[in-house]
């Protein structure tokens, strides 16, 4: 048995897989807000729940918003700004008193459409999401890749390539840059393109209605989504040349752009020909919390 947990902004879920990869035990509750003793209390209560359910005491892995620092030990980079600063890790491990593990939420997220997923059986695997932020994690040969600094996948926070005069400077991003790939293909960037191609703020899954019922400026907004992205994939393949690209988060339920996406991306990748399966996630919501677990292997 090992036990995966998600740590999110707004929940915290935890699951036990067994050794074949099958779910024994799985239990969500709302993320507290405020203070870091809170958070750490909430993940102990689940860990406890689940050793109640189970039978057992797994080590444990934990998907974050963020990462811990190679340089401090302390959790860098977080969306959930009670983590940054501290120990997470050795904190948890010390009150559960068991080993854990954390890794960036994208990276997890890879981590379980790499190993029984949408991308089982590829050797290179590069994971995004597109929620709330954009991000991304490698799995290489069934590890995931860490990077010197822990920040392998994040090309939320490269600028957005080859952009139009109108996308210049772009807006503002949290990281304190402008122009972020995050800005334009997270969901807030979606609401903010919305208004901008269609005159009033709808979500996506109303404008695709619209578009596919003949609605101009819906499909224009679609199209300029489908752009944007394609482009930003594009020099993620350049660099790495994955053998397969998995999406997840809320916006990856628009089934077009498994279609559209890499036919667009074929003008700017530098080859004479581009097979690159791009596909949805196998597990959606639930990859980051099996990621999780997956981090420790089968025998360790």
């Amino acid at each position: 048995m090992r036990y995966g947990i998600d740590l999110g902004g707004t929940k915290t879920e935890i699951i036990a897989l067994t050794q074949s990869g099958e779910e024994a035990f799985r239990h969500r509750k709302e993320t507290p807000r405020g203070r870091y003793e809170d958070i750490l209390k909430n993940i102990c209560d689940l860990v406890h729940l689940a050793d109640q359910e189970t039978g057992g005491a797994s080590a444990i892995g934990v998907g974050i918003p963020g990462a811990i620092s190679p340089k401090t030990g302390l959790v860098k980079n977080a969306n959930s700004t009670e983590l940054i600063g501290h120990p997470l890790d050795q904190d948890l491990a010390s009150l559960l008193e068991r080993p854990v593990r954390i890794a960036n939420d994208a990276n997890c997220f890879a981590l379980s459409e790499a190993r029984d997923g949408a991308g089982a059986g590829h050797h290179t695997v590069f994971g995004i999401i597109l929620g709330t932020g954009v991000g991304g994690g490698f799995v290489i040969n069934g590890n995931i890749l860490n990077g010197a600094h822990s920040i392998a996948g994040e090309w939320g926070h490269s600028p957005l390539p080859w952009p139009e005069d109108d996308e210049r400077p772009g807006p503002d991003c949290y990281c304190g840059k402008k122009g972020c790939i995050e800005t334009f293909l997270s969901g807030p960037g979606m609401s903010a393109l919305a208004v901008k191609t269609t005159g009033n703020k709808r979500s996506p899954r109303d404008i695709l209605q619209a578009a596919e019922n003949g609605d101009a400026a819906a499909e224009s907004y679609f199209q300029l989504f489908e752009r944007r992205l394609a482009k930003s994939l594009a020099t993620v393949i350049n660099v790495i040349d994955p053998d397969i690209i998995v999406c997840g988060g809320g916006l990856s339920n628009i089934g077009r752009i498994y279609r559209s996406v890499p036919i667009l991306w074929q003008e700017y990748i530098f080859s004479d020909g581009i097979k690159t399966p791009f596909v949805p996630a196998r597990y959606g919501d639930s990859s980051g919390v099996r990621g999780a677990a997956w981090l420790w292997p089968e025998r360790e």
